[in-house]
């Protein structure tokens, strides 16, 4: 994902979150924050539990989601190789129906990785 898509679609999430916002009921606003408070440091850290929902979008092959856990991921100093372990993990689980998707979040993650950490915000 080139720098400006990126920057796209953190605009773009941002303003749906919005717009979903405006219509919730509160079913939508108590899955909305169990999903906010569920990827919070706890007995297992933010950071882990990040790459444990990469990994899980990444088998399911939501590439928005997928995007969303790379950029989590970058702003909790996941290593390269921390990365690729979780993603090695995703693609014995996935088979190679994923490798497409490995492709993309490979992309997405050299891209991020040339941007500064705290420009990287949703």
């Amino acid at each position: 994902m080139e720098n400006k898509t990126l920057l796209n679609f953190m605009k773009e999430r941002q303003e749906l979150n919005k717009l979903i916002m405006k219509y919730a009921d509160i079913n939508i606003k108590r899955i909305f924050a169990v999903d906010s408070k569920t990827y919070t440091d706890g007995v297992i850290s933010a950071k882990v539990k990040e790459l444990i929902g990469l990994v899980a979008s990444f088998v399911l092959m939501c590439d928005d989601c997928v995007k969303y856990h790379l950029i989590q991921c970058r702003k909790h100093n996941v290593t390269d190789e921390e990365l690729t372990e979780a993603l090695s993990i995703g693609l014995l689980i996935g088979g190679s129906i994923t490798i497409p998707h490995l492709r993309r979040a490979f992309k997405d993650w050299d891209n991020l990785k040339k941007r500064n950490k705290d420009e990287v915000i949703l």
